[in-house]
């Protein structure tokens, strides 16, 4: 069953003033609109929502062309760039806003965290406030008052539940928010980049209660977060907005590493008859990863040996360290090429040299990686050319009935266990 739909939705601002800016233009609007009963005419003409670039018109598409569904429970990440969309979409399906064109389907009773202090009334105390969003959502008091001391509790603000909310900080706010709108039995939860305001200690409660939600309770969850880790975690699936468009749908890894890799679309093997790229006596003309005994194979898996291999060409006698820095799709480095002492060679004379590094099997996880080339002399580094190649692992064949997800981590090497049975 689908517990949302969207189809051919629209969202359509006009830049600068809130009319038309001619009094003609606004009664041509009023009478097509509510006399005709047809389209806003003056909404017909728009840019697509590019925020770096000035355009044209005075109209932009926060969102156009939006199709997409999710299925009852399951779990949706929202991913994009600021200015994407994520938000706008959001406030479309919790009905802060309508949409311009096309039309949302939900199944469910939403509730919804978009931005600090939604749906509170500043004048009124937390308890009062949680009240009165239990009844917007259609629920007795009875049902609230049951529900009270955990949503209490999970908030962490028992001491200023009798206090007005506009004395709260941001972060008490938000603590209370997420409490009554992931207790509160909503059949769809949508949550945005709000999380980001609560400490370490409140993140991990809440993506824990999300999971809860999804998992042990059947409820849809769609999350909008620029935290890959915790989207990753979450989701089973993934939604990337650019620009108000969508640009990709599907499993939430490759969602997420489609988002982080951009529009920079990086070979995992590059080779030249010129240098690919040169730092004074350093010339290089060839780098690739690839499954070992398979040269410019694409497909390699996280159970296959890989090597490594440069090839460079030295035009001055000098001491030089090629190495390499493994850095996950989050950019993070994971660590390093280090060189045998019995065949790494520091020092080169002129002439040209290949290099090949052995990567075991199941050293690292499947996923994709990137890499950084650096030159040092050994006592500094003297250039950096980052992510000259990347590469993709795919998971190893598993058994049916076998599978466990991904595990944590981008580096899981194997180790060697030794069990003995000892006694009954």
């Amino acid at each position: 069953m689908k517990a949302i739909e969207f189809e051919n939705v629209g969202k359509q601002y006009r830049l600068g003033l809130v009319s038309t800016g001619t009094f003609s233009h606004d009664l041509n609007r009023w009478w097509t609109m509510n006399v005709l009963r047809r389209e806003d005419p003056y909404l017909k003409i728009g840019d697509t929502n590019d925020r770096a670039h000035k355009g044209e018109s005075d109209y932009v598409w926060a969102l156009k062309d939006i199709n997409f569904s999710v299925e009852q429970g399951d779990v949706v990440g929202i991913i994009g760039k600021n200015g994407a969309g994520k938000s706008t979409l959001l406030k479309l399906l919790s009905r802060v806003t309508t949409p311009t064109t096309g039309q949302i389907t939900v199944n469910g009773r939403i509730a919804s965290l978009l931005e600090v202090g939604t749906g509170f009334h500043p004048e009124m105390t937390g308890r009062e406030n949680i009240y009165m969003n239990g009844a917007i959502m259609g629920m007795t008091k009875a049902e609230i008052t049951r529900k009270l001391d955990e949503i209490v509790d999970f908030s962490g603000c028992e001491r200023y539940i009798d206090t007005p909310v506009k004395r709260y900080s941001s972060g008490m706010t938000v603590r209370l928010g997420f409490a009554i709108a992931a207790h509160l039995e909503p059949e769809i939860l949508v949550v945005d980049e709000v999380l980001a305001v609560g400490d370490a200690e409140f993140q991990k409660k809440a993506i824990g209660k999300m999971q809860d939600v999804s998992k042990g309770e059947g409820r849809t969850v769609l999350f909008v977060s620029h935290n890959m880790a915790a989207v990753k975690s979450l989701c089973k699936h993934g939604l990337l907005l650019e620009n108000g468009i969508i640009k990709e749908t599907g499993l939430i890894d490759n969602i997420v590493a489609r988002y982080l890799q951009g529009d920079n679309d990086i070979a995992n093997y590059k080779i030249s008859n010129t240098p690919l790229f040169s730092y004074h006596d350093f010339h290089l003309y060839e780098i690739g990863i690839h499954k070992k005994g398979a040269k410019y194979e694409d497909v390699m898996r996280m159970d296959d040996d890989l090597e490594l291999y440069l090839r460079f060409k030295i035009s001055k006698a000098q001491t030089l360290f090629p190495r390499f820095h493994f850095k996950n799709e989050q950019g993070t480095k994971i660590f390093s090429s280090r060189g045998d002492g019995d065949y790494y060679q520091p020092f080169h004379k002129p002439g040209m040299y290949e290099q090949i590094i052995s990567i075991p099997a199941n050293f690292l996880n499947w996923g994709k990686f990137y890499i950084d080339l650096n030159l040092s002399t050994g006592e500094k580094t003297i250039y950096t050319e980052s992510d000259v190649i990347s590469f993709t692992l795919s998971n190893k064949e598993i058994p049916i009935g076998m599978w466990m997800g991904r595990e944590p981590g981008d580096v899981t090497p194997q180790f060697i266990y030794k069990e003995s049975f000892l006694s009954c």
